[in-house]
């Protein structure tokens, strides 16, 4: 059970989530209506990272779902696996992203991923020889844009799991 009650409500900040989200609000969302100028700075930056990017959606998703699985936020990782799945990941590669999963399914480009999402979340300092090789994959726009998906989805996971949103 959630550690706060959810809010409903017919708010301004309420309206946009629900325009971004296709007309609902979520468990999360309701937890972020507590604070309005908080969840309406958060809908604004997930509504960019899952909608504005040029980084390929499938690649935002594997980030996104390894930190869910490193940071053991099931109710995130419940709400993007659909998401990988619509973005071309196989039920191959996503089970890879689970601790102990075949990393062989991944091509290059999803391992560079995979290490800069594992480095970021866990160690915090990334490896100057992990960067030259996500160098390798990405241009710049690409590199920040991922940079920010995984800090974002930090935060989100540790939300979730801090406050048992969905549970």
């Amino acid at each position: 059970m959630a550690r706060l009650d959810y809010v409903e409500t017919g708010s301004e900040v309420a309206d946009r989530i629900r325009a971004r989200r296709g007309g609902r609000l979520t468990p999360l969302d309701g937890m972020l209506l507590h604070s309005p100028p908080f969840a309406d700075g958060w809908n604004s930056l997930l509504g960019a990272i899952r909608g504005q990017g040029t980084l390929p959606g499938d690649l935002r998703e594997l980030a996104v779902l390894r930190v869910a699985e490193l940071n053991d936020a099931e109710y995130e990782w419940a709400a993007h696996e659909p998401v990988a799945k619509e973005e071309g990941m196989t039920v191959e590669q996503i089970a890879a992203l689970r601790e102990g999963g075949d990393r062989s399914v991944l091509d290059g480009r999803q391992r560079a991923v995979l290490a800069y999402t594992d480095a970021m979340t866990r160690r915090i300092r990334v490896p100057d020889e992990l960067f030259a090789t996500l160098r390798e994959h990405f241009d710049a726009r690409e590199i920040v844009e991922l940079t920010v998906t995984i800090g974002a989805y930090n935060l989100v996971s540790r939300f979730l799991v801090a406050l048992e949103v969905g549970s």
